[in-house]
Order: C-alpha cells, then sequence, then structure tokens
C-alpha cells in the first residue's frame, strides 16, 4: 500500500473493528452473571405478586395475565417438576431438569426465554420478542462503526493531501523551480513543516539568484582587465615599455582582488555560523587600519566577539570606500558603545555624499552609483562584503548622510556577542 492515507486509514478503521470485537467479547462474557444476579433479585419481587401453589387456579391464572400486561411478554408458570400451571400467551417449554437457578438461556424453538426460580421452587419462564431490538442495536453498530469510517476519511485526507502538496512543491524545487511554494493550512505540525519548507525554499531562491547574479556580473567584471592586459602583453611583444609591464602588474593585482573578493562573498554566503570566533578588541583593530588610510579616530573600548580577520576586512572596506570618495577630505572612525547593549562603529567622510534612494541598494553586489563605474573605482563588492560581515556577527551597516554634507556609514554589533564563550 504505497499512499499514506489508506494506511493511516485502513490503520483506524482496523482499530476500529477490534474495539467491537472486544466490547462484543466482554458482553458475551460478562452478561450471563450480570442477569444471574439481576433475575435472581426479580424472583423474589415477582413471588409476591404470584399465589402461593394453594391458591385457586383463577387467582393464579390473573397474576400471571397482569405480569404479561406489565411486562409485555409471554409468560408461563410450571411446578417445580415443569408441569404447567398457568400461562399468558403461547405457553412455554419447561426448563431442563440441568438448570438450577434463574437466567437468561436459549430453548430449541423459542430462542432467549427468562427463567425464573421462585423460593417455593415454582419456574415462571418468559421471553418478549427481542429480536428487533437485537437486531435494531445490531444495525446502530454498524452505523456508528460506519460513521466514524466515513467522517474519518476526509479528516485523513485532508492531512495526507497536504503532505502530498509538500512533496510535490519539493520535487518542484528540486527540478529547479525556485519560486515553489506549499500553501500553509491550519496550525498543526504540517502546516509549520509547510511554513519550514516556505522559508528554506525562500532562503535557497535568493542564494541561487544571489549566485547567478554575482556570476553574472563578475563575467562582465573580469573582461576589463582581461582585456587590458591582453593588450599590454601585445605591445610588450612590439617594443620595450616599463609603463606597460606597471600597467599589467596592476592589472594582475587588481584582477586578484576581484577573484579575493568574489571568493569571500560567497564563503560568506554559504556559511551558517562563523568558522573563527575570539574575542575582538575593535576599537584597536580600528586604530591599526585606520593608520594605513590616514584617517582620524577616535571614540571607547569595546570588545565584540567574532572573527579578527572578518571585522578587519570589514573595517578596510569601509575605510578604502571613504577615502576613494572623500574628495581628498579628512576621513573620521570612532568607536561608541551604546546602553550597554549596542557597539557602534563609523566611518565619515565630506565626500558628496549618496542619494538617499541609492543608500540601501549600493550594498548589493557589483552595484555602483552612477558615475562610478565610468571613473573604474572598486568592483561594488566592498560594501557588500561589509554588510555581509557585520551580519555574520549579529549586527548590520546602514548609510546615512553626515551633518555638513558627506556620508556615515554605521556598523552595529551587539554588546551580547561579546558574553559568549
Amino acid at each position: 500500500m504505497r499512499h499514506l492515507y489508506l494506511q493511516i486509514y485502513v490503520a483506524l478503521v482496523a482499530i476500529l473493528i477490534v474495539f467491537l470485537f472486544l466490547m462484543s467479547m466482554a458482553w458475551w462474557l460478562l452478561r450471563d452473571r450480570d442477569d444471574r444476579i439481576a433475575l435472581d433479585g426479580l424472583a423474589l419481587l415477582v413471588s409476591e405478586v404470584v399465589p402461593a401453589q394453594t391458591a385457586s387456579p383463577g387467582e393464579i391464572d390473573a397474576s400471571i395475565n397482569r405480569l404479561s400486561e406489565m411486562f409485555s411478554a409471554r409468560i408461563t408458570l410450571r411446578a417445580q417438576d415443569g408441569t404447567l400451571l398457568s400461562h399468558a400467551g403461547e405457553a412455554l417449554p419447561a426448563p431442563p431438569p440441568d438448570w438450577q437457578g434463574s437466567g437468561v438461556r436459549h430453548l430449541r424453538g423459542t430462542g432467549p426465554v427468562a427463567t425464573l426460580r421462585l423460593p417455593d421452587g415454582r419456574w415462571i419462564v418468559a421471553t418478549r420478542d427481542h429480536q428487533h431490538r437485537r437486531g435494531g442495536l445490531l444495525f446502530a453498530i454498524l452505523l456508528l462503526a460506519f460513521t466514524i469510517a466515513v467522517g474519518a476519511y476526509p479528516v485523513v485526507r485532508r492531512i495526507t493531501r497536504r503532505l502530498e502538496n509538500l512533496q510535490t512543491s519539493v520535487d518542484a524545487l528540486g527540478a529547479g523551480a525556485l519560486d515553489a511554494r506549499v500553501r500553509v493550512e491550519g496550525k498543526d505540525e504540517v502546516a509549520n513543516l509547510a511554513s519550514s519548507f516556505n522559508r528554506a525554499a525562500e532562503r535557497i531562491e535568493k542564494l541561487v539568484n544571489s549566485q547567478r547574479q554575482m556570476l553574472a556580473t563578475a563575467s562582465h567584471e573580469l573582461r576589463s582587465p582581461l582585456t587590458r592586459m591582453r593588450m599590454a602583453l601585445e605591445l610588450l611583444e612590439r617594443e620595450n615599455r616599463p609603463e606597460l609591464r606597471d600597467q599589467l602588474k596592476k592589472d594582475i593585482a587588481e584582477l586578484d582582488d576581484l577573484v579575493g573578493e568574489i571568493l569571500l562573498a560567497t564563503r560568506l554566503q554559504a556559511i551558517e555560523e562563523l568558522e573563527r570566533s575570539a574575542p575582538v578588541d575593535l576599537l584597536a583593530l580600528l586604530v591599526e587600519e585606520a593608520s594605513r588610510f590616514g584617517a582620524t579616530v577616535s571614540g571607547d573600548a569595546a570588545t565584540v566577539h567574532g572573527d579578527a580577520r572578518l571585522l578587519r576586512r570589514m573595517i578596510r572596506n569601509l575605510l578604502d570606500n571613504a577615502q576613494r570618495h572623500s574628495g581628498g577630505s579628512e576621513v573620521k572612525a570612532s568607536v561608541e558603545s551604546i546602553d550597554d547593549a549596542t557597539n557602534v562603529l563609523r566611518v565619515e567622510d565630506r565626500g558628496p555624499g549618496i542619494p538617499e534612494q541609492e543608500r540601501e541598494r549600493i550594498f548589493e553586489p557589483f552595484y555602483r552609483v552612477e558615475g562610478t563605474r565610468e571613473t573604474g573605482e572598486g568592483f561594488g563588492l566592498g560594501l557588500a562584503l561589509v554588510r555581509q560581515i557585520a551580519q555574520r556577527h549579529g549586527g548590520d551597516v546602514r548609510c546615512l548622510s553626515r551633518p555638513g554634507g558627506g556620508t556615515r556609514f554605521e556598523v552595529t554589533l551587539p554588546v551580547e556577542q561579546s558574553r559568549q564563550d
């Protein structure tokens, strides 16, 4: 049986059948004992209604008729030896000699009868037309079982249908349909599974699209230095020009930097946790890097928990970006602790600034503000790496307008990171 819903449904029906069987067995095993106790008590009550053996036949017949009307049953009174004394309706057979007391038994040709042994030894034999009631009870049980079986099917089918929809979406995602999603229905475990799948599919789609975009853009970016290198080599073959060699070395270094940034960006997208993590003095790191760019540093001592090499790369990219766009003005950097909860790293310049509508897009891989692409300044990966590194350390980065003109970059890193061991 390959379908899950059929397995669940058959298991449910099987459990129902076993339950009915056990209930039937319990009823058959316990009913005789319970009936005997009840009938012994009923015999005592009936003995108060039926006259003694010395009463006239008319009195005895009248009492038997009253009992017959009262219980709507055929009733026969017999002596201890089985002799017929009175009856209402068709006379019932005498109990066999091996019957010792009250009970419900089956007589051949009559079906189930109730036998009451009176204190004086006489027998009351009674029966009612129970067949229709027993048939009605059996019909009710079967109807109940059928109702449960029918009612369980849509419930089981609804659960498994959602699993089938999830399987279809998983197959579609595996086949390359990155936009495959599952409709979340209900609030149970299946709904939680569907939500988890949608989140995973969304992350996979973003990663793959980002990789595709990065690959396409990287291919375009690689053409420029490769073309310059090819032309320089051709010229070097014809004439000895030292400036061409210098330019060739520069292009090689530029190409090496681009490949390094692409590899780092790809690795940061792939990892879930930092490969190295240790306490890092953020202010000391900033001072070291700022000395290479001639930037002014101020602020408070702050320790964060993370990868020192990645944090150094983040600071270097911010300072390099600020220096290239500062227009020769001074670059300032600082570290500040806010409310003992967040460390803020700021890098500021007095350059032309960045339009508000561009301040979020500059963190996209290979995106460059209009005008910078033509000048060949950078590859558009530096700030994307800054955001990736900040996010891997539990923080983020934003671009703001600096009061008085220029640009300010703020990187927030939670202090809690520094308290983890």
